[in-house]
């Protein structure tokens, strides 16, 4: 009886799981809603790469996109292409990815959210979307709230996360060193912002002691802030952080939109990176 009632009470949150694979199968991504909030998590050829981790966005001037969640549908979906370049290193690039599409509902406001992966052969981008609708219109974002739980205390390649420059050198240092070093690693320029003692900026390179090549950063940076990175060092987890204007504010959006979107390449050779 113990093992019946066991099983019914697990099978309604294995049944909200979502898994999309690369096209080669090597990259694996799991969605789910739990406790209504979204949650994502990445493996690669069986090694996990990013832990649970939640996802939402907080505004200004609308209650959260954070919790409160439903899943009200999701779709799935295959493109290849292959398109040339006018200029670069290769004479053509193939576009080939798995989808998941997965739109979120938020009883309490009788607002949406979707949430878009694309899963390739070399990692993941995920972005939010926010679609016309009755009880949102025009958005001022607070805050992104997007998390990268590590699996460990990885060696990092970071640069200090500062709002006005980005002309620091290089630190390559274990996360839970990042702290201890930031001091150091700001050196004095002509205009500085510094985030604070454990931020750090995109695009972030990260090696695992098991052999996996890590970077964390953003594409189609348009109409909305750039990203920087905030590392809990307690729990190896990074939160996005947006640009500010000078009002503090991170973002005005009117809907339908989009925010950029947020990238995750992962390889067992540091050539492919």
């Amino acid at each position: 009886m113990r093992k019946l009632l066991l099983t019914l009470l697990f099978v309604p949150l294995l049944c909200m799981a979502q898994t999309t694979k690369s096209p080669d199968g090597n990259v694996v991504l799991t969605f789910s809603v739990d406790g209504g909030r979204p949650v994502y998590q990445l493996s690669f050829k069986g090694k996990s790469v990013i832990k649970p981790s939640r996802l939402g966005v907080e505004l200004s001037n609308y209650p959260n996109l954070l919790d409160g969640f439903e899943e009200a549908n999701s779709e799935t979906s295959t493109f290849d292409e292959t398109w040339k370049p006018v200029w670069g290193e290769v004479s053509a690039i193939r576009n080939h990815y798995n989808e998941l599409a997965v739109t979120l509902y938020q009883s309490a406001t009788k607002r949406n959210l979707i949430i878009r992966f694309r899963v390739y052969d070399d990692g993941i981008g995920f972005r939010y979307e926010f679609p016309r609708q009755q009880n949102m219109d025009n958005i001022i974002v607070k805050e992104e709230h997007s998390q990268f739980s590590m699996t460990g205390d990885h060696t990092a390649y970071w640069k200090p996360g500062d709002y006005d420059t980005d002309e620091y050198e290089y630190n390559i240092s274990k996360l839970s060193e990042i702290r201890g070093l930031m001091k150091k690693a700001v050196t004095p320029n002509a205009c500085q912002s510094p985030i604070g003692p454990t931020a750090v900026q995109t695009a972030l390179q990260l090696k695992t002691a098991d052999g996996l090549y890590i970077n964390i950063h953003e594409a189609a940076l348009v109409d909305y802030s750039a990203l920087h990175l905030v590392l809990d060092d307690k729990n190896m987890v990074f939160e996005s952080c947006l640009t500010p204007d000078a009002q503090g504010r991170k973002g005005f959006l009117r809907c339908p939109c989009t925010s950029p979107w947020r990238t995750i390449m992962v390889s067992d050779d540091a050539r492919d990176i």
